[in-house]
């Protein structure tokens, strides 16, 4: 089986290269030369929900920001939240910055997204935006009711709090409404039931924001930083194509046709169409993970060297064991390169499920048409063209000899000039017993005392 050509070659070498342009596309808009790197604000989105794709942005944006001397870096707030995990390295990323950070706030800090907020220096509102109410929720949007998971929730929420000066029982009632704490600032007490989400007007009273801005601009005069340079750091094209190949759906997509096409190539001579969308498929599955930040390269190799266990296996004799090694490395890169092992195998079971009745499905309507004929021997062995499935010993049929040794019911015997085994009905002969032939059945030649 030949796989790679030429031709192969220099396709994956043009789509290498493609990927790491897109790749190395600038994060943000360029600052002017003339703008002393001091005197420049960072502003880094952070919209929709958070996942460890927008964590591994922000900490490649923050690390931007620093490596440029800015002056303040600003994290443009309006999200529903997300994963926890994901908010946690976010979090870590903030408080480590070099660059003093404020989270503006323009829209909603709900959950996830309030976290990220406390762990900026500063905490501006915009007009009619919302901070709280981090309770955590399921996949299904249910409430999680674990004691332990909500207890270390509540103390990341009140450390964040707490770090820069605010009344850490205030964030730990956004979490947990089991709780009654009274806002003194405001003369609310939230009961049992209820979960803390501030107004921007409210979030100011009660300590949790420094100040109120409608505008970008607002923010610049709130900090001073009026005459500063605004650079609006943005996803790069890998990035946010990584963000779309990282989806779920997409997941199981990826990994269903890179099934199917690797499982065509195994099956029939050469390399063609099939191999190709399969590698396609998985190469464009590791690309998104890695941009995203969810796999480095010790999943690629996993994955490769899966593969070549797979081929080893059709090559050399291994009882199984190389086939299901490569089975399981190739298994394990995919599912360990992925940001949810639990949505990983998800979409692993549902893609091998769905191959399976795709090849059933195939191999059924398709049968000896086209590329699927090659899936199923057709040479035939026939008797007309030459193929014998064993010596043919109907010669010897009624022809008479001598047994060699006692038949007990098998032996030898001597027949005409041939030596042969033989077998009676059942009955013993004994040596030097003439005896005739009675029956041949393929191998087996049955004879009996003359």
């Amino acid at each position: 089986m030949r796989l790679f050509s030429r031709r192969w070659a220099i396709w994956m070498m043009a789509v290498t290269i493609v990927l790491a342009a897109l790749n190395c596309i600038p994060l943000s808009a360029s600052a002017d030369e003339q703008v002393p790197s001091n005197e420049l604000i960072y502003v880094i989105p952070v919209k929709h929900g958070i996942e460890n794709g927008l964590a591994h942005f922000i900490e490649r944006a923050v690390g931007e920001a620093e490596a440029n001397n800015a002056a303040y870096i600003v994290l443009d707030i309006d999200t529903l939240g997300g994963r926890l995990d994901s908010a946690l390295g976010i979090g870590e990323t903030i408080r480590g910055a070099n660059v003093p950070t404020v989270a503006y706030v323009n829209g909603k800090a709900i959950s996830a997204g309030s976290y990220i907020a406390l762990n900026a220096d500063q905490i501006v509102m915009g007009p009619g935006s919302t901070i709280g109410a981090a309770a955590i929720v399921d996949g299904n949007g249910n409430r999680v009711e674990d004691s332990k998971l909500i207890s270390a929730w509540s103390g990341e929420m009140r450390a964040a709090a707490e770090m820069n000066g605010r009344n850490g029982e205030y964030a730990v009632k956004m979490v947990d409404d089991s709780r009654v704490v009274e806002v003194t600032e405001l003369g609310i007490t939230y009961g049992a039931g209820e979960l803390i989400t501030f107004t921007a007007q409210e979030a100011e009273a009660a300590g949790y924001a420094e100040g109120i801005a409608g505008t970008l601009k607002d923010v610049q005069e709130f900090l001073g930083a009026g005459h500063m340079q605004i650079i609006q750091v943005e996803r790069s094209v890998a990035e946010r194509v990584a963000t779309f190949l990282t989806n779920p759906i997409v997941i199981t997509i990826l990994i269903l046709l890179g099934l199917i096409g690797i499982g065509t190539e195994l099956f029939t001579p050469g390399f063609g169409i099939p191999g190709i969308v399969g590698i396609a498929a998985f190469g464009l599955y590791f690309f998104g993970h890695i941009v995203a930040g969810f796999a480095g390269s010790e999943h690629v190799l996993l994955f490769v060297g899966g593969a070549v266990l797979l081929l080893l296996e059709i090559f050399v004799p291994s009882f199984g064991i190389l086939g299901i090694l490569g089975a399981l490395s190739l298994l394990s890169g995919v599912v360990l390169a992925a940001y949810s092992t639990e949505q990983a195998l998800m979409s692993l079971g549902i893609a091998v499920l769905i191959a399976i009745v795709v090849f059933a499905l195939l191999g059924k309507y398709l049968g000896k048409r086209g590329v699927w004929n090659r899936f199923v021997l057709q040479d035939q062995m026939t008797r007309d063209i030459g193929y014998r499935s064993a010596l043919d010993r109907t010669h010897l049929l009624d022809q008479t000899g001598i047994a060699l040794t006692s038949l007990r019911p098998s032996g030898t015997a001597l027949i005409g000039e041939e030596r042969v085994d033989v077998v009676t009905g059942g009955e013993f002969i004994s040596a030097q017993t003439e005896i005739i032939v009675v029956k041949i059945e393929g191998n087996r030649i049955v004879v009996r005392e003359k």
